[in-house]
């Protein structure tokens, strides 16, 4: 079985730092969007157009390795996918109950969920410096989400509206964001432990495809119709397909063969810096003392993490502590 963790054609830490600037867009698009389409409508879109538009690539590039894989990799793919349907899914529902602020608290807790479950899952050791920078970036992202309900005022924090934070539709949308969380963290996870042993335009193309699969029935489950918008609505659907998804998560999955997952997952934070810097020439949003402090601490710790390993290492790593059997 050939493995695709030898060597990175390109520069993996450009690839991130592209993919941060493409995810980036996200929240700006799905705030358009949002003033017409229902939410679990804006994700199906997302994905269905993105895996629509990888398929005639990789139906004549990959046929050949879509037709190899293997049981255990479709198992794995298939529960990737199903991951990222539930993630979009629960994320941006979370979004109809609860604030911007409490919902990015808790979604952006998913590196978290990746460090501690990484030992478990892919026997990949953390040094004690990741731990740091996790807990830094962490923070940050708390910072940036608790921007919107908090304000600085004569050299102190004064916070309102965080009462209802586990009380009533607050309470739903909390969880909500909490199970987006989770099933990032199950997302990035199985992805470290197939990508190694297949190429990442199969990854993407399988994956994307069950993801909108599972999106398109849950909206239909719903009663949603995926029709009758504005063209303005489709170009914002569009455009989330082809920079957030197909550009940016595209990224993300070519580099998780060659870095930890919990690498990944870090720098995966720094997208509310880019989303703040679009926001302010987009929606004229200027970002707040809170929004740029947090965003300093996001930038930090995903510099500490960066210092910790390089591609060569994780290799290594890998290679030492699991057989390539034991990723199928």
């Amino acid at each position: 079985m050939k493995h695709f963790t030898k060597s990175a054609p390109v520069s993996v830490p450009l690839i991130l730092f592209t993919g941060i600037l493409a995810v980036s867009t996200a929240s700006p698009l799905i705030r358009f969007a949002q003033q017409e389409a229902p939410s679990l409508v804006i994700a199906a879109w997302r994905m269905g157009l993105a895996a629509l538009l990888l398929a005639p690539v990789h139906l004549t590039r990959n046929r050949g390795e879509l037709v190899r894989l293997r049981k255990g990799q479709l198992a794995l793919l298939f529960a990737s996918g199903l991951f990222l349907a539930l993630h979009f899914g629960t994320w941006i529902t979370s979004l109809e109950y609860t604030t911007v602020a409490s919902s990015v608290v808790l979604v952006t807790t998913a590196p978290l969920w990746v460090a501690l479950f990484s030992p478990l899952v892919l026997g990949e050791r953390l040094r004690p410096v990741v731990g740091v920078g996790l807990a830094v970036a962490l923070a940050g992202g708390v910072v940036v989400g608790l921007s919107e309900t908090c304000n600085i005022q004569a050299g102190g924090m004064v916070c309102a509206n965080l009462d209802g934070f586990l009380h009533g539709r607050a309470f739903i949308g909390n969880l909500l964001a909490l199970v987006g969380a989770w099933c990032s963290a199950g997302y990035l996870l199985i992805g470290r432990k197939v990508r190694p042993t297949i190429s990442v335009g199969t990854y993407t193309s399988v994956v994307y495809t069950v993801s909108a699969v599972f999106l398109c029935l849950a909206a239909l489950w719903r009663g949603q119709t995926f029709l009758g918008y504005s063209p303005e609505t489709y170009l914002w659907l569009l455009g989330l397909a082809i920079f957030p998804q197909l550009i940016g998560h595209s990224m993300f999955n070519y580099a998780l063969g060659f870095l930890s997952a919990a690498y990944v997952s870090v720098a995966l934070l720094g997208e509310p810096i880019g989303s703040s810097i679009l926001a302010l020439f987009l929606l004229g949003e200027v970002p707040s003392a809170l929004e740029l402090g947090g965003g300093a601490l996001i930038l930090f710790g995903i510099y500490l993490v960066s210092r910790s390993e390089t591609p060569a290492e994780v290799k290594l790593q890998a290679d030492a502590q699991r057989p390539p059997e034991a990723l199928l």
